[in-house]
């Protein structure tokens, strides 16, 4: 079976509803602790999503087709 593609928007409106879920006080026990373990799940995706962009960002590409890291002159 082929893994799904991460979509870092659709985890993240998922993420938003759990936690208003939860907020709500409304939720059953057993059923707070599966929407949790769902939303640390979630947040774990979305933080390696941002950690993976930032790393992509901070790489130049140059003029021999090299990556390098980025260096902020100042």
């Amino acid at each position: 079976m082929e893994k799904e593609k991460f979509n870092f928007e659709e985890s993240l409106a998922e993420l938003e509803s759990i936690v208003k879920e939860l907020e709500s006080g409304e939720t059953p026990l057993d059923k707070a602790i599966d929407s949790y373990t769902k939303a640390m799940k979630l947040a774990k995706g979305c933080s390696d999503k941002i950690n993976k962009a930032t790393e992509s960002v901070n790489k130049i590409l140059k003029e021999d087709g090299k990556l390098e890291d980025f260096k902020e002159e100042g």
